[in-house]
């Protein structure tokens, strides 16, 4: 019997490298979110009133139904919440990606 091994879950469920490569974008994107809201202590229902959304989305959206949520909506839900995707290439040549929170404007 042979034993297949992945990195990565989505490669294991595709053989098309972009359509992995979406998805697992779209995973820690999702993962980030989730953070997001833990950290602020939110519960569904106040996540559903900072992003506009409602509750069945909200529900997709905690639960990592990534197949239903696109790369733009997560992003839109990113800026929303006050926070920026920021890839950019480091010293040794890898791609960094890192989700920063916008600076406030003073009042």
């Amino acid at each position: 019997m042979t034993q297949l091994e992945y990195d990565n879950i989505f490669d294991a469920i595709t053989d098309d490298p972009m359509e992995a490569a979406d998805l697992t974008l779209r995973s820690d994107l999702v993962n980030t979110l989730v953070a997001i809201f833990k950290e602020r202590g939110w519960k569904n229902s106040h996540i559903g009133a900072a992003l506009n959304i409602p509750q069945s989305r909200v529900s997709e959206l905690v639960r990592g139904k990534v197949a239903v949520l696109s790369v733009q909506k997560l992003f839109g839900y990113l800026a929303v919440l006050g926070y920026r995707f920021r890839p950019a290439l480091d010293g040794s040549h890898h791609v960094v990606c890192r989700v920063e929170e916008r600076q406030r404007e003073a009042a």
